[in-house]
């Protein structure tokens, strides 16, 4: 029996949104990628530890992480290629959670490649709008994949794994970068001799934040693992290099420490397990 002309139509409307998204998802990793090309230099640009004066190095303030930190944007943009690559597949196409976080996560790549391109040719007033906008595009993208349960290991990895690790490191990044923008502009002289309970006190922040990312996840352990890698090497970062401070290096640990324990705790409990994708 053929179909009807309404139900033809519906399906050629569908087939070409769902092929628009998928395009765009590619389109959006692409740009992503030649943006960080550029940040990184290889395009002309200069690197972004050297860039607005050097504030967002790993030198410049106490809550900046060192540098082998960032070697975690290797994983995401790693799993962003590999997710982009999946999503394209046929039998991708018409997926319900495909439909419902495709366009989120190219929202997602595009406010990345936004930031790079922030740091490289505006200011860094620009790099905090940017980078708050990004972590809440990447919040709402997990809210909606919380939404659509996943089906598949491949699934779990690619969709929230690699959106669970940008969250994640994005949530301690933006707390890193509004730091860098008070200390080099807004802060007086005298912001120095207080760094240490500052760092410390924002460092609480970042712990209930931590908590509280784990509670509304239902305990993802991706979001946690960024942030307690991030965390980590500001604490390294403060212990080995400068500015040195052994107090804001040693609360750094212990926040790590709490974030991933919170995580877990939370993955046991009755929530994650009703939460959690499957």
């Amino acid at each position: 029996m053929a179909a009807s002309p309404d139900t033809a139509s519906r399906a050629r409307t569908g087939f070409r949104s769902d092929l628009v998204r998928q395009i765009g998802v590619i389109s959006a990793t692409c740009f992503m990628l030649a943006a960080a090309m550029v940040g990184t230099g290889l395009f002309g640009g200069t690197n972004v530890r050297d860039l607005q004066g050097g504030a967002l190095d790993s030198d410049a303030t106490v809550l900046a992480p060192d540098r082998p930190a960032f070697g975690i944007w290797t994983v995401i943009y790693l799993l962003m290629i590999a997710y982009t690559v999946w999503q394209a597949l046929p039998g991708q196409r018409t997926r319900e959670r495909q439909r419902a976080a495709g366009g989120w996560i190219a929202a997602t790549a595009v406010l990345n490649g936004g930031w790079l391109l922030a740091s490289q040719f505006l200011n860094l007033v620009a790099t905090v709008v940017a980078i708050i906008v990004l972590l809440v595009a990447l919040g709402a993208t997990l809210r909606v994949l919380s939404r659509h349960r996943a089906d598949s290991a491949v699934d779990v990895v690619l969709l929230d794994g690699t959106v669970g690790l940008h969250l994640g490191w994005v949530s301690l990044a933006t707390v890193a970068n509004i730091t860098a923008w008070l200390t080099a502009e807004v802060a007086p002289a005298s912001w120095e001799a207080y760094q240490d309970v500052a760092g410390i006190a924002v460092l609480v922040v970042v712990a209930l934040v931590g908590v509280a990312l784990a509670w509304r996840t239902g305990g993802r352990i991706a979001p946690a693992l960024a942030m307690a890698w991030g965390l980590v090497w500001i604490g390294v970062a403060r212990t080995t290099g400068e500015p040195a401070s052994a107090p804001v290096g040693i609360t750094a640990f212990v926040v790590a420490a709490v974030v991933l324990i919170a995580a877990v705790a939370v993955r046991v409990s009755p929530r994650g397990r009703s939460v959690l994708p499957r």
